[in-house]
């Protein structure tokens, strides 16, 4: 956490899961009051959402906090993004506290931005009202975001995994103004996909992050400054593993190098179909090779992306 000594500092509040338009609207707005003011632009987040404590089904996640804040930062300009562990004294914190202390205090708080559903402090008993309110007692402003709609439809996280949870890329994507994305560090996998001339990197999702629905999907692949097209399998590969075990696997076009130990990203654009088993392992790879087909078709008709 920030001591005392922390810079004076714009700070868009919230949790901030998937990174969506709405949530631009606060980005955008921290970053143009920190140049009128002469401020550092931040983000102040928590490291897991608060529901995790009391929940019996914690929320899966779109993000995990690596992805969350690699998005604000490349797609906002924010890199200062302060992640605060959400225990039992952060719950139990009052609204007031968490203004005066945490937020002015350590943090140097000199200006804050919210959305208008913002809930903070103890049983979430402060709103923006009350942080604008205790914000001019601190000789500071505070601004507050209006919700944003699209085709009369709130945009918001929760939305956003019902369309992940079906599959639907392209909804997620218009909601979101980006591809949905996972982040991670490639694993060793079975190496069966070499065996029939299409080799693929594995990536686990994390226990806490939500699994898009099971199928296949055009994707681009970030490695480096590298982007590559990609099919990526999420499911449990029923032609060639028995287990229940959940992998998203991508073969990438065009690309041969060793990755394993490396960190890659790859972003989702369209669901190509459900996943299936295959009578034979030739089947599987003829089907691989309609769904390479049918990326690199997508991506010609959509030169944008």
């Amino acid at each position: 956490m920030e001591t005392t000594a922390s810079p004076r500092r714009a700070i868009a509040l919230g949790f901030f899961d998937g990174i969506h338009r709405g949530h631009g609207m606060l980005l955008n707005k921290a970053l143009q009051r920190a140049q009128e003011l002469s401020l550092s632009p931040a983000v102040f987040t928590f490291d897991r959402h608060p529901s995790d404590l009391y929940a019996d089904t914690p929320i899966k996640l779109i993000n995990s906090a690596q992805d969350r804040a690699d998005l604000i930062h490349r797609l906002y300009g924010i890199a200062d993004v302060i992640f605060s562990h959400f225990d039992e004294a952060m719950m139990h914190m009052s609204w007031e506290d968490f203004i005066t202390n945490m937020l002015y205090n350590e943090c140097g708080a000199r200006h804050l931005v919210c959305g208008e559903d913002f809930h903070f402090g103890y049983r979430g008993e402060g709103t923006p009202d009350k942080l604008q309110a205790k914000c001019a007692e601190l000789g500071i402003r505070c601004d507050v975001i209006p919700l944003l709609e699209l085709d009369g439809i709130k945009v918001g996280s929760t939305y956003i995994r019902t369309l992940l949870f079906d599959g639907n890329m392209e909804r997620a994507m218009e909601f979101l103004g980006h591809p949905h994305c996972l982040s991670q560090t490639v694993e060793h996998g079975r190496h069966l996909g070499s065996t029939i001339g299409i080799p693929t990197v594995n990536l686990t999702v994390p226990p806490h992050v939500l699994t898009p629905a099971h199928g296949v999907y055009a994707s681009q692949v970030q490695i480096g400054t590298a982007r590559y097209m990609g099919v990526t399998n999420v499911g449990v590969r029923p032609t060639v593993d028995q287990s229940d075990r959940v992998t998203v696997e991508t073969f990438i076009l065009d690309f041969d190098g060793d990755l394993y130990g490396q960190s890659l990203r790859v972003d989702f654009y369209r669901r190509l179909r459900a996943e299936r088993k295959f009578d034979s392992l030739e089947r599987l790879k003829d089907q691989i090779q309609r769904d390479i087909a049918s990326t690199r078709n997508y991506f010609s008709q959509h030169p944008q992306i």
